[in-house]
């Protein structure tokens, strides 16, 4: 069978590069290869660069309420065609269709509504200076650069492409080149919708596209999700232009719970967080505190669940809810982090091993992973594993659990169950992190900013405050007297 060769998508349409250069992407639950991209090679790159700035032209002259008009016509295709889109993304990403059905596609259009509607809302100010008065202006920054994670391929090109847009910049985007299509049906969607050629362009690569991206002088702004080591990188490439940057990079967040906490949406909870996309969230609350007094019922509860309520197997069947991991490699790599679990003496409570279920046996699989017995200072507890692996550690004192969820360079989201609204406030207002939830976990909606901490992240994603990040302030000076001049 011949497989599909999928071009870059620069200046409304496809386009072949020159090297003829390309990689292979792989469906994580089969181990097969499914279809091939070209490499956006320097003729690639010339061309987004010259398509970006005519798109710029002519998107930046529109009014905000044409932009706004013509976004909410790609919300409504994309609306249309959910079902198609998310079948792209669980045979790229591995994870289960009942969750790209009602969460991928859906929420990346409800972000790019959201912008929709702020777009008309940016406004200037103005004010007088004695007999004279000055006024600005917001403006978009120009040429914008995404550079897109392989969890939420759709979703994240939406969440970077939304703000972008409606502030009236062009946006180059590299999706990951393990999932790389989803971004290039985006494009298609934006055409359709009357986006001009060249404001959403679509690169594809590896590390030398995205540096290709970092280094460029013309591109004025990067908004970059994935892990903190790449992300320390990009930074270091985008500050030779002195570029705008958000990083939206990796957690190791905790979630608290409480002895007078609901143990069963706890337990919810902590299953979402660990397991949904099977493991692979940045935000997943991965080191689970329980007080000592609710140790044993959580744990019953936790294994009762997991051993009835998980099913593994083709992410295409509506009934699996617990998909195969992005690749072979990082199959490996998360089975070494359980290695390690072990090896500093950890105990399993269940999971451990691969995976392979009859209906996707050639998959990349890993069993739900539950660790008790933990210390703090384990690597199992420290690393962001990004895979179905939840360490679970117990706790006597609210200060001593405060300081410990606190201990580590990373702050990207933190959770707390309990019934006392007064501890709850108390304890989330401590907490480094810059996504929180009470009695709750994983919920991102548009309106609510999204980022992190410390070494999680520079910036904001989603809510009113990263449209300012896509906008410039001009000034504007007005005299309306005479100069008082000495010369």
């Amino acid at each position: 069978m011949t497989l599909p060769i999928y071009q870059n998508f620069i200046h409304g349409r496809y386009l072949a590069n020159t090297t003829g250069e390309h990689f292979e992407v792989k469906n994580p639950a089969t181990d097969e290869v499914i279809y091939r991209v070209e490499i956006a090679d320097e003729s690639i790159q010339l061309a987004a660069i010259e398509s970006a700035k005519l798109g710029f032209d002519l998107w930046s002259s529109m009014s905000a309420i044409e932009r706004s008009r013509i976004l909410l016509k790609a919300v409504a295709i994309l609306r249309e065609r959910n079902d198609e889109l998310a079948t792209i993304e669980v045979l790229d990403t591995g994870k289960p269709w009942q969750e790209a059905q009602c969460v991928d596609v859906e929420t990346g259009a409800d972000v790019i509504e959201y912008f929709a509607g702020l777009a008309p809302t940016q406004v200037g100010q103005q004010q007088t200076v004695g007999a004279d008065f000055y006024y600005t202006r917001k403006e978009p920054l120009g040429i914008c650069a995404g550079i897109g994670a392989w969890n939420y391929p759709l979703q994240i090109a939406c969440w970077k492409s939304g703000p972008a847009l409606a502030a009236g910049n062009a946006l180059i985007f590299k999706p990951s080149e393990l999932t790389p299509l989803g971004a290039l049906k985006l494009a298609e969607v934006f055409c359709e919708a009357g986006v001009p050629a060249g404001v959403f362009n679509v690169v594809q690569g590896a590390a030398e596209v995205g540096q290709w991206l970092s280094h460029h002088p013309e591109i004025a702004k990067l908004s970059f999700t994935g892990e903190v080591g790449t992300g320390k990188k990009v930074v270091a490439s985008s500050a030779g232009s002195l570029k705008s940057v958000t990083m939206e990079l990796g957690g190791k967040s905790p979630l608290l719970v409480f002895e007078d906490a609901d143990i069963d949406q706890a337990v919810s909870a902590a299953m979402l967080g660990n397991f949904y996309t099977q493991g692979e969230i940045c935000t997943n609350c991965t080191r689970v505190y329980l007080h000592r007094n609710i140790y044993t019922e959580f744990t019953q509860k936790l294994l009762h669940r997991i051993q009835n309520n998980i099913v593994a197997g083709d992410p295409l069947d509506p009934k699996v809810n617990f998909g195969a991991l992005i690749s072979r490699e990082h199959q490996q790599l998360v089975l070494s982090y359980i290695d390690s679990g072990i090896e500093q003496g950890a105990s399993l409570l269940c999971g451990g091993k691969a995976m392979r279920p009859a209906s996707a046996a050639n998959g990349y699989f890993v069993e739900p992973t539950v660790f008790v017995d933990c210390q703090d200072d384990m690597r199992i507890v420290r690393e962001e594993i990004f895979g179905p692996v939840m360490s679970i550690l117990v706790f006597d004192d609210e200060r001593d659990v405060v300081q410990r969820a606190n201990d580590t360079h990373l702050g990207l989201a933190a959770g707390i169950f309990t019934k006392d609204i007064q501890r709850a406030h108390r304890v989330i207002h401590k907490m480094q992190a810059g996504i929180c939830w009470i009695n709750s976990y994983g919920n991102s909606p548009a309106e609510m900013p999204v980022g992190g901490y410390k070494q999680s992240g520079i910036g904001r994603e989603n809510g009113i405050e990263t449209l300012e990040h896509y906008t410039q302030t001009k000034s504007i000076y007005v005299g309306m007297t005479n100069i008082e001049s000495p010369f």
